[in-house]
């Protein structure tokens, strides 16, 4: 016994070795043949000795059985957003903003050293060691809440399963990736084999990582870019660059390229280069991070809303390309709006083969003037939809243009004859029980800020209508397992996720319900209004024009159109059933006005690290508070999330207080679990 268990050490370091040289160093000193030799040898001896397995063995990459579903997990320390800087510019006044706030803490013309990164186009992720041995990996999520996916972390190679040297506990912060080759053959695999390929390689990475069988990640070609520490114990850093330098050390992949600069003039023109090179790396980077190297500096800098003080994203400009507008059709919108979209000839835009684009509304085509068989500027930044941005400089002078291209006179979807109502800048169909209407109303029931319905997307609520399954919202409540694990690309485990999803759903509050519900002038402001006035349906349905148009944000012309929709016979058929599902659909707390924000006005931004922006108004509401969507000289609280933009620097500007979650539930009263 005792001469296996020296044998399987002895085959563990050498193989850590190896995968050291191989996928961190890029330096292999054996062949796949040699390498698989001493694993079939490791796995052998631990098969027979099972009490020889160690967590941190090679062969216990691909070991976990499929998860079920990807728990939510709290990260040790939070995951924060990144300031954007796109010229030197914006650069020198984010340099000056740092200098601003050391002064007003009593350092004069304080110097930085900077570290440069290229910010790699992947999914960043957490990484937990205790006592040396990996015990969770999760996805950022929202900054403060992610997914745990640590049994698909286990099967990437450049992921040590261990730390030599190591304190008590330490977060490894980095960006797992797909490289530009890996990605092409997997592809390639994937279509030989009859499968559909993926877009591009930062969704390919995303959508591994967050599959619930590890074997399937094991076959895909993941790997990490480490750039960086978060909660730790035992060990502390006196700057990023030393950070760095310990990950090197204990087996973490480190990009090469990472350099330390004494100036801003060189960080700008290392940002610059990196924008040159960006189409000759292998792997896609949408822009570079800047970081002020000294740790002290970053402490006394600290975080402003989501977005460290002391760190800024260079982001590269959009992308660009030109290509043949071949076609424009229409889709239908859930109220039964027309809008154009381009088909185009296909074109590669920043990694993404885009076939189609927007065209926004009837008024944005005209103005545009894009017409079938023009060469057009087609752009697409980050995950935005692609859209149409203008004709090429030459188009209009092509002979033989066609005329302007007009909304149809039938609907494209039912044929109905289209309307155009007066002040309106869309065409309508006016079939309320058109497909495509019906389509797109399924689709918002189930999306973000309504219902929020995991794994229920546009191509899903297709099929179900394809399918037969459903006819309204109502009827996804009486889905079973068994009907969703039968269709195209579903299996029992994602049909279980789906279902819980939707029981889930019923626990969301009244003010998202009646945003669900699709009625035309209710967004999510409105929603909240209605609710927090009126307080339950029965009230709602019972209401006149003039109760309705009352509410904040409201108003006549609104008031009618909302009044005529829930007097409908369908309206009130569908909203029936779906009181009978459970859904909510009575607003909980006291009255406006009464409670410790009485009379206050708060503005949210970004996204909060465990609320949704429906859940912080519903607090402040239900507290007394009104929400409103714009920074004023009126408004009290700006409560700012991760990515919070112009209105933290217009809160900022107005010298308007600026509140985390953390601020906001203590001005509550409660505490973050509350």
């Amino acid at each position: 016994m005792s001469a296996a268990a020296d044998r399987a050490a002895e085959l563990r370091a050498e193989l850590r070795e190896h995968n050291e040289r191989y996928y961190i160093k890029d330096d292999p000193s054996i062949g796949d043949d040699q390498y698989d030799a001493l694993l079939d040898e490791l796995r052998a001896i631990e098969r027979d000795n099972p009490e020889l397995v160690t967590a941190d063995s090679p062969t216990q990459r691909v070991g976990a059985e499929p998860v079920s579903a990807l728990e939510k997990v709290t990260h040790p320390q939070a995951m924060f957003s990144l300031a954007n800087a796109r010229s030197p510019e914006e650069f020198d006044a984010w340099v000056l903003r740092m200098r601003n706030h050391l002064a007003r803490e009593g350092i004069d013309d304080a110097a930085f050293r900077y570290v440069c990164e290229p910010k790699v186009d992947g999914l960043a992720i957490s990484i937990v060691y205790r006592e040396g041995l990996l015990e969770r990996g999760a996805t950022r999520g929202n900054g403060e809440v992610g997914e745990d996916v640590t049994h698909n972390l286990r099967t990437i190679p450049a992921v040590p399963l261990s730390i030599d040297d190591a304190p008590a506990m330490i977060e490894i912060r980095g960006e797992v990736y797909m490289s530009l080759e890996g990605f092409q053959s997997l592809n390639e695999r994937r279509a030989s084999e009859g499968k559909p390929t993926f877009m591009n390689p930062r969704n390919a990475a995303a959508g591994t990582l967050r599959q619930l069988d590890p074997r399937l990640a094991a076959e895909r070609p993941l790997s990490l870019w480490a750039y960086g520490v978060g909660a730790c114990e035992g060990i502390s850093f006196d700057s990023q660059w030393e950070t760095l330098e310990w990950l090197r050390e204990r087996g973490f992949p480190v990009n090469s390229d990472i350099e330390r600069l004494d100036s801003e003039q060189q960080a700008v023109e290392r940002c610059l280069e990196w924008q040159q090179r960006r189409g000759s790396l292998s792997f896609e980077i949408d822009g570079v991070v800047i970081k002020v190297d000294d740790a002290e500096q970053q402490r006394r800098l600290g975080v402003v809303g989501r977005d460290p003080r002391w760190a800024v994203a260079w982001k590269f400009p959009p992308t660009t390309k030109i290509t043949e507008l071949k076609q424009i059709e229409w889709s239908v919108g859930k109220f039964g709006d027309l809008h154009p979209f381009a088909v185009l000839e296909p074109v590669e835009v920043g990694g993404v083969v885009v076939q189609h684009a927007t065209l926004h509304n009837e008024e944005d085509l005209a103005r545009k003037d894009v017409r079938p068989g023009d060469e057009v500027i087609i752009l697409r930044a980050g995950d935005v939809i692609p859209q149409v941005v203008s004709p090429a400089p030459h188009a209009a002078e092509r002979k033989g243009r066609g005329g302007p291209v007009k909304a149809p006179n039938k609907c494209p979807v039912c044929s109905t004859a289209t309307l155009k109502p007066e002040n309106s800048v869309f065409t309508k169909c006016p079939n309320r029980d058109c497909a495509g209407r019906r389509e797109a109303l399924l689709t918002h029931f189930v999306s973000r800020g309504a219902m929020d319905v995991d794994g229920l997307g546009e191509k899903l609520v297709v099929m179900l209508l394809e399918k037969g399954l459903i006819e309204n919202a109502a009827d996804l409540y009486g889905l079973e397992i068994a009907q969703l694990a039968e269709l195209d690309g579903m299996g029992e485990l994602s049909a279980r996720a789906i279902i819980d999803s939707l029981e889930a759903s019923k626990a969301r509050p009244f003010a998202s319900v009646l945003f669900a519900l699709g009625i035309e002038g209710v967004g999510e402001v409105t929603g909240r209004s209605l609710a927090q006035r009126l307080r339950t349906i029965d009230a709602l349905l019972a209401a006149d024009v003039d109760a309705i148009s009352q509410t904040p944000g409201v108003g006549p012309i609104v008031g009618e159109l909302i009044t005529t929709q829930l007097a409908d016979p369908q309206m009130r058929k569908l909203i029936a059933a779906l009181q009978a599902a459970g859904l909510q659909f009575e607003q909980e707390g006291p009255p406006p006005g009464e409670g410790p924000l009485a009379d206050k006005t708060f503005v949210l931004t970004g996204t909060l690290p465990t609320l949704t922006r429906e859940q912080a108004s519903e607090k402040i509401l239900a507290a007394g508070g009104r929400v409103t969507t714009s920074v004023s000289k009126k408004t009290d609280y700006l409560v700012a999330g991760e990515a919070a933009g112009s209105k933290l620097e217009k809160a900022e500007r107005l010298e308007v207080t600026v509140l985390g979650e953390a601020e906001l539930l203590q001005l509550l009263g409660q505490d973050a679990e509350a």
